[in-house]
């Protein structure tokens, strides 16, 4: 399972966002923070925010904040929405599409690891992953 750029900065976004409580923070700082494309990370913060995940406070003192509490926003939730693709590799898609050669326990096997990733990624929050970074 390969995750897109997007998906880690849509994670590392939520992740500013959520350290800086007090205020709204700006998609170029964050990107400076990050050493991230301005432009890119707007692309991603637009599908956070139409998900939920962030609000979005336009004008001149504008910026974003979370949507939620960090304990409220599991990493599960979030990669269902940044990578929609996820499992539109063949062995997951429309039957026309598969492969007849390989073997439907594969296709099965690979549909459960997937399934198995994110029921891990639904136990963790984003709370999780900044508790980890205060250790």
């Amino acid at each position: 399972m390969r995750l897109t750029s997007f998906s880690d900065y849509a994670l590392r976004l939520l992740i500013y966002a959520a350290r800086h409580p007090d205020r709204l923070v700006t998609i170029e700082e964050a990107a400076a923070a990050y050493d991230i494309s301005r432009s890119h990370l707007t692309k991603v913060a637009n599908v956070l925010t139409r998900a939920g995940f962030l609000n979005s406070v336009r004008g001149r003192s504008g910026g974003l904040e979370l949507g939620r509490e960090p304990a409220a926003l599991s990493l599960g939730e979030v990669l269902r929405v940044t990578e929609p693709d996820m499992a539109a590799a063949e062995c997951f898609g429309p039957e026309e599409i598969r492969d007849p050669n390989r073997p439907g326990a594969l296709d099965a096997a690979i549909r459960d690891a997937l399934a198995a990733f994110l029921q891990v990624m639904d136990r963790r929050s984003l709370a999780d992953l900044l508790a980890d970074e205060q250790e």
